[in-house]
C-alpha cells in the first residue's frame, strides 16, 4: 500500500510539474516559480500536505542541484576556470561587501545578538547557483558573453562558503578556536585538492571515464559527480561545489557526450529540487516576517544588481550583457536555506528562520523576472531619459572581451 501511495503521489508531482512546465513555455516564462508555488500548496501546512514521496523527493532535490552545477562545470575548461578566479576576485569582494552587509546590520536592527548578524549576512550574501543555472538555460543564455562573469561570482561565493560554513558551524555551536581552525583547515585542503585534481589532470579523468557506450558513459559520470559530491560534503565542503569542479575536468567528446544525456536528467531533478524547497516551507509561517523580510529582498536585489553590473562592466562587457549579468544574479535558494537551517537547529533566534525562508521565497520568485526584465527595464527607463544607455543597439565588443572564454569555444 505504502508503494501504491508513494507511485501516485510521485507520479502526481512530475505529471503537475509538466504542465507547469508547459503553462510557462506558452507564457515564455521561466517554470521555476510556479514549481516553487506548487510545492508550497502541497508542503508542510499547504493545502495537501505529501507523506510518503517526501523522503524520496528530498534525496531527488539534492541531485538536482548537484546535476545543475555539473552541466555548468562542462560549459568550461579547467583554464577557462582559474583565469576567472584570477581576474574576477575583486568582484567577490565587492559582491560580500554589497551583499553580506545588509543582512549582518539587519540583524542587528533587530536585535538578534553577533551570531545571528553572522548567520543573516551569508543568507542574503550567497546568491542560488542551481536557480541561476536553470534561469540561464532557459533562458539560452550560457553562451553569452557576460555568462564568465556570471560564473565566475558564482564560484567565487561557492568556494567561500567552504570557508564560511566551518565558521559558522564553529560559532553556533561555541567550540573552541582549535576545533573550528582544523575543521577550516581540512575544507579550505579539500577545495583545493580537487581544483588542483580538475586543473592538472583534467585530460587524464576525460580519457579515464571515456567510452562510445552511451549507457556506461552516463553511470560512470553520474556515478563520478555523486561520489566526488559526496565526499566533499562529508568533509565540509559543498557537494555543489565538488560537482562544479567534476564538469570542468571533463572536455572533448566526454564533455559533449555527457551534456546530452544529462540534460533530461538534470531538467527532471532540478524541477523536484524547486518542489522540494516549497513542500518544506509553512506558509503560516511567512506574514508575521513577510515585512522586513520584502525590505531586505528589495535592498538585496538592487545590490545584488549593482554587482553583476560592475563585474561585468570591469570585464569590458556591454551595457546590456551587464544588466543581464547584474540581473540574473537576483535570486537567492539553497545555501540560503542551508545557513539559516543551521541556526534554527542551535537555537539561536526563533524567527531567523521564518524570515530567511520569506526572504529566500521572495528573491527565488523576483529572480527568474530580474534575469529576463532587468535589461529591457534599463533600457526603456534609458529611452525615456533621452541617454540610449542599455538601448536597442548591440552590445560593444571592446578590445578587453577577446579574452573573455566562450563556452561554446569549448574543446570537445
Amino acid at each position: 500500500m505504502h508503494s501504491a501511495v508513494f507511485l501516485i503521489e510521485f507520479g502526481a508531482i512530475i505529471l503537475g510539474l509538466g504542465l507547469l512546465g508547459r503553462v510557462a513555455g506558452r507564457l515564455k516564462f521561466s517554470p521555476i516559480p510556479l514549481y516553487l508555488l506548487a510545492g508550497l500548496a502541497f508542503g508542510t501546512g499547504g493545502l495537501l500536505p505529501l507523506g510518503a514521496s517526501e523522503e524520496f523527493v528530498a534525496i531527488g532535490a539534492e541531485i538536482g542541484v548537484i546535476l545543475l552545477l555539473l552541466m555548468l562545470g562542462l560549459e568550461y575548461t579547467a583554464s577557462d576556470l582559474v583565469s576567472n578566479l584570477k581576474t574576477q576576485y575583486p568582484a567577490g569582494i565587492v559582491d560580500f561587501t554589497l551583499n553580506a552587509l545588509p543582512g549582518a546590520a539587519a540583524a542587528l536592527l533587530l536585535g538578534w545578538g553577533p551570531v545571528a548578524a553572522v548567520v543573516l549576512a551569508g543568507v542574503t550574501w550567497i546568491s542560488s547557483s542551481g536557480v541561476i543555472a536553470k534561469v540561464m538555460g532557459d533562458l539560452g543564455r550560457l553562451g553569452n558573453r557576460e555568462t564568465p562573469v556570471i560564473l565566475s561570482i558564482l564560484v567565487l561565493e561557492d568556494l567561500a562558503m567552504a570557508v564560511y560554513l566551518p565558521i559558522i558551524t564553529a560559532l553556533l555551536a561555541g567550540v573552541s578556536l582549535a576545533a573550528g581552525s582544523l575543521t577550516l583547515a581540512i575544507a579550505l585542503g579539500v577545495a583545493g585538492a580537487v581544483l588542483f585534481v580538475a586543473v592538472r589532470y583534467g585530460r587524464l579523468i576525460s580519457r579515464f571515464v571515456s567510452s562510445d557506450d552511451p549507457e556506461k558513459l552516463l553511470l560512470v559520470v553520474l556515478g563520478l559527480t555523486l561520489l566526488v559530491a559526496g565526499i566533499a560534503q562529508q568533509l565540509q565542503v559543498s557537494a555543489a561545489v565538488g560537482a562544479f569542479l567534476v564538469g570542468i575536468a571533463l572536455s572533448g567528446e566526454v564533455a559533449e557526450g555527457t551534456h546530452t544525456l544529462l540534460s533530461p536528467l538534470r531538467d527532471l531533478f532540478a524541477a523536484v529540487f524547486f518542489v522540494f524547497f516549497g513542500l518544506h516551507t509553512d506558509p503560516a509561517s511567512i506574514p508575521p516576517v513577510l515585512l522586513p523580510a520584502l525590505a531586505l529582498a528589495v535592498v538585496t536585489a538592487g545590490t545584488k544588481i549593482a554587482t553583476g553590473y560592475w563585474a561585468a562592466k570591469r570585464a569590458g562587457i556591454g551595457v546590456k550583457g551587464r544588466w543581464r549579468a547584474g540581473g540574473t544574479l537576483v535570486a537567492r535558494g539553497e545555501f540560503s536555506i542551508v545557513i539559516a537551517g543551521l541556526a534554527v537547529t542551535a537555537g539561536i533566534e526563533p524567527a531567523l528562520g521564518p524570515l530567511a525562508t520569506a526572504y529566500v521565497l521572495i528573491l527565488v520568485v523576483i529572480g527568474p523576472l530580474t534575469a529576463r526584465y532587468t535589461q529591457p527595464l534599463a533600457a526603456w527607463f534609458a529611452e525615456r531619459r533621452g541617454t540610449g544607455g542599455g538601448g536597442r543597439s548591440a552590445d560593444p565588443v571592446p578590445e578587453s572581451a577577446a579574452a573573455l572564454p566562450e563556452p561554446a569555444s569549448r574543446e570537445r
